[in-house]
């Protein structure tokens, strides 16, 4: 996932939300966690295998 690309969360304690990568960072252990920032402005960490793009979701 790059940084402005919409993203829906499909596991963990976000799934079912949505939202604008905004940020990605790879941690010592190896895991990338990335910034969401959904359309009301809130902002959340994730790991990245949790997340699709939303294109896979519309239509």
């Amino acid at each position: 996932m790059k940084n402005g690309e919409r993203c829906v969360v499909i596991a963990g304690t976000h799934k079912g939300k949505s939202g604008t990568v905004e940020d990605r960072n790879v941690s010592k252990g190896g895991n990338v966690t990335i910034t969401v920032r959904q359309a009301d402005g809130m902002r959340f960490k994730t790991l990245e295998r949790s997340v699709r793009p939303a294109l896979e979701f519309e239509g």
